[in-house]
């Protein structure tokens, strides 16, 4: 499993691989194949973003010479793939989308271009969100030029104010045609609310595209997000017609590669809100952020399994440090995110993110002297020690390998030699001449400013959420984070610190254990006071089994596209509630099945106090203020196979000598000190390492500084102690 035995060993066994699962980074592409067993492989190469499916199959090679079989042999036994990348946030990144024409209410043609105000200032530190010469607008997704106003009006209770004027319709559909616009978005105040006036717009331009013989999409908010705040559902469909939309071409070119090596499968994707969908899927837009979610869910699949609800998720790749947390086995999920300095609508595994990674460029702030990191940094190049060459500027990673905590000869499994010289010269000139330190001080500076970061990021994302560090487990993982484990967590006092044996793959991990599920949303206001009388509660109950009702049958059609019948779908019900006159509702899952009568209200209330109890405190519940549903939410899961956890017997503390790879110099606090190097794949459930330790992996590497200590488990997870 996850290359833990030697390739001898893994001859012995016929493999019958069944689960592809994909996490195609910025830097890096990992694969996680699981076989009939639930035992599982990881691989790691390149990522390849002109190509995504060159990278994977890479990847997959690999992987699959860890069994001793290849691609061509075991891509035909495949049962299912699942895929997670940053193609389509990238797209989206560079504004490099379609040529995309929007139809708004009549006078409302400027509100998608001046945006929330919060959209000014998305993405900037503190100080420069102070000052208006450093802070600036992005130009809109939609251009004014390309934005055409109807008239009609729809109040936010869903009573028509001024109908719609039908005849100015065709004119601002072919207007936008004659602009060459390759897809055409309508977004209507309060539509959510009533849906008509943007369906007949729909329809009247779906006509006028077919007669001017023209093949272009159109889309309607109310068909993809119908949900309240006009700004987020405009952004969150404009994104599905100029990214999502267009990034099905991505996807199918990777599912037409790895049909070309016999698989049959058709092709999944890590969505937002922690299940994977089909690139069939109407709302493609939810996959934009699929990689980190994948590394969060896999969090939660292992904190199952290993009795753990209190989780803290930490996940270094080349260019970001991700954060979320889960709480009593909960995934917290950010219905109105912001991504790319856009608000959207859109159900998100709530994570934090910050640009600094392995691969994040180190620079020296000219006024004040200072080293800064990232946020932008040089993907899979790695840095100026890089041999193909093409990177100019310090990156972490050439810090590592001048102190001498990476390898150069084994990095991704000796597939890429490093240049040490290239990094010492660069660091030398960038860093250390500028800053009056030796080469070995600047570059340990880099790596103790970017932990001692970190350490303030992971701690006050707790801390703002009202938790302490010792009430949490702390997951690392990444393709960086066991080099930066110790450095990050130390002294914050966690309950323990994990790092799985296959941490660098630990995100496609997470895709593999991802349910196959669609999640629909709906925006309501149904409002009951305080002493309603039964028919009130029951009318309410019966509006939300009528949204209820709705969004099942949307998610069984989705089903239906990848063959799945509606009775193999488990339906799971949730609803958004609020006491009325507030400013935030909480997402519960429903106690009934379906409401019938008038206790099942009660049942509801009562499932929303005890939420309300848990997030805020008993004596914050106010009954009295009567209670507001505002959302209606329905998951629908079909189960399908997910990875192993490993299960090894116990060896005794003392690590084999043939996993021992001797010493090397590594810099450390100003002196160059003997760290011993062992090779991680060779450990046994049960060693104990002490610090100065590296653990070596063709995937990662794993640092035992002093003041630490480390122990395998019978699951291949370390357990990294910091010694009082």
């Amino acid at each position: 499993m996850i290359k833990i035995v030697e390739r001898s060993e893994c001859r012995l066994a016929t493999r019958n691989s069944q689960i592809l699962a994909i996490d195609a980074g910025g830097t890096m592409t990992d694969t996680f194949i699981i076989d009939n067993n639930g035992e599982f492989v990881v691989g790691k190469a390149q990522s390849t973003p002109e190509d995504e499916s060159i990278g994977l199959l890479n990847s997959a090679r690999d992987a699959l010479s860890y069994w001793d079989t290849t691609v061509e042999e075991e891509f035909p036994k495949l049962l299912a793939g699942v895929y997670s990348g940053t193609a389509m946030l990238n797209r989206l990144v560079s504004r490099k989308g379609r040529r995309v024409g929007l139809i708004v209410n009549k006078g409302m043609e400027d509100f998608h271009r001046m945006g929330r105000a919060i959209q000014a200032y998305l993405g900037y530190s503190y100080s420069d969100r102070l000052h208006l010469n450093t802070h600036r607008y992005d130009p809109p997704l939609v251009p004014r030029e390309l934005t055409r106003g109807v008239t009609e009006r729809v109040d936010l209770f869903g009573n028509v104010v001024i109908p719609l004027y039908e005849h100015e319709v065709a004119p601002a559909v072919q207007d936008l045609l004659d602009q060459d616009v390759e897809a055409i978005v309508i977004s209507l105040l309060h539509s959510y609310k009533y849906p008509h006036h943007e369906r007949k717009i729909r329809d009247i331009a779906r006509d006028i595209i077919k007669s001017s013989g023209k093949e272009i999409p159109v889309f309607a908010s109310v068909d993809y997000y119908p949900v309240r705040k006009e700004s987020h559902r405009t952004n969150t469909t404009i994104i599905e017609a100029y990214a999502a939309d267009p990034s099905r071409e991505t996807l199918n070119k990777i599912s037409k590669r790895i049909r070309d090596h016999g698989a049959t499968f058709d092709l999944r994707v890590m969505a937002s809100h922690g299940g994977t969908i089909s690139t069939k899927a109407n709302e493609l837009a939810r996959t934009l952020v699929s990689g980190p979610i994948g590394g969060v869910v896999g969090a939660k699949y292992l904190g199952e399994y290993l009795g753990i609800s209190n989780i803290a998720c930490s996940d270094i790749g080349g260019t970001s440090f991700d954060m979320a947390l889960i709480t009593q086995g909960d995934l917290s999920i950010n219905t109105s995110p912001d991504m790319a300095r856009l608000v959207l609508s859109l159900p998100l595994v709530a994570m934090d993110t910050v640009g600094a990674g392995a691969g994040s460029y180190v620079r020296i702030d000219p006024n004040f002297k200072s080293i800064t990191l990232g946020p932008d940094s040089a993907g899979h190049r790695v840095g100026v020690c890089y041999p193909e060459g093409g990177v100019e500027t310090v990156t972490v990673s050439d810090c590592h390998v001048v102190l001498g905590l990476i390898n150069p000869d084994n990095f991704l499994g000796g597939e890429v030699k490093l240049h040490p010289e290239r990094a010492y010269e660069a660091v030398k000139t960038q860093i250390a001449e500028p800053l009056g330190l030796s080469v070995e001080d600047a570059a340990y500076g880099v790596i103790d400013l970017l932990e001692s970061q970190l350490r303030n990021y992971l701690e006050s994302m707790i801390l703002g959420k009202g938790y302490s560090p010792s009430q949490y487990v702390c997951f690392s993982y990444g393709g960086g984070g066991p080099l930066h484990t110790a450095g990050y967590t130390k002294g914050l006092g966690f309950e323990d610190v994990l790092v799985p044996a296959w941490a660098a793959g630990f995100s496609a991990f997470g895709c593999g254990a991802a349910d196959f599920e669609y999640r629909y949303d709906k925006t309501l206001d149904i409002n009951v006071n305080d002493g309603a009388s039964e028919q009130e509660k029951i009318a309410a109950g019966r509006e939300l089994q009528d949204a209820w009702n709705e969004l099942m049958e949307k998610v069984a059609q989705e089903f239906e596209k990848n063959k799945f019948s509606r009775d193999e779908v488990d339906f799971r019900l949730y609803f958004r509630m609020q006491y009325q006159g507030q400013l935030n509702d909480l997402e519960i899952e429903s106690p009934i099945q379906s409401f019938k009568h008038v206790g099942h209200w009660e049942d509801l209330v009562q499932a929303f106090e005890e939420m309300y109890t848990r997030v805020y405190a008993k004596a914050a519940t106010s009954p009295e203020l009567g209670y507001s549903i505002t959302g209606a939410i329905v998951r629908g899961i079909v189960e399908v196979a997910k990875p192993k956890v490993p299960e090894e017997p116990l060896e005794g503390e003392t690590p084999p000598q043939d996993a021992y790879l001797g010493k090397r110099r590594v810099y450390w606090k100003g002196e160059w000190i003997e760290a011993d190097i062992w090779e991680m794949e060779k450990l046994k459930a049960g060693n104990k390492i002490k610090a100065f330790a590296i653990l070596e992996s063709p995937a990662t590497t794993f640092v035992i500084p002093p003041g630490f200590e480390t122990y395998l488990d019978q699951h291949r997870i370390f357990h990294l102690k910091e010694l009082k």
